[in-house]
């Protein structure tokens, strides 16, 4: 099925990524924590950015029967993975209040969601504008 994605899914995916990112980075500008921290939380939530379109793109592929190899197959799978497990791990430790790590935690997980869905109409709304001949 190639359809383009309605307009009012393309801009609830763009305001997912854009709340998702904006509410951890207002969260970390606005935490009282060493710059050291707010670096690593930052470099997860960029880290599982990358990964999870990554994983979404060669999910994809693999459906579209365009080769992706195992391991980057893998790998995008494990960067994922090991995203979440970094934040998880990086909050557990924390000595921030419990209400602070839950707001860390569902705006990562709602940014990540955003850039998956995100990267699903960007390809979709492509392979649409391919099949469809242009006027002149």
């Amino acid at each position: 099925m190639n359809q383009k994605p309605s307009n009012a899914f393309i801009a609830a995916s763009w305001i997912a990524l854009g709340a998702g990112m904006l509410g951890f980075l207002i969260g970390l500008w606005r935490a009282e924590m060493q710059l050291n921290e707010k670096g690593y939380y930052f470099t997860v939530l960029m880290f599982g950015l990358f990964a999870v379109v990554s994983v979404q793109k060669s999910v994809r592929d693999r459906l579209e029967g365009i080769p992706v190899t195992d391991i980057y197959y893998g790998l995008s799978w494990f960067c994922t993975i090991l995203a979440i497990v970094l934040l998880t791990v990086g909050l557990w430790n924390a000595t921030i209040l419990p209400s602070e790590k839950g707001y860390y935690g569902f705006s990562f997980l709602l940014a990540l969601f955003g850039a998956i869905a995100v990267q699903k109409n960007t390809r979709d709304g492509k392979a649409v504008e391919k099949k469809e001949p242009k006027e002149s």
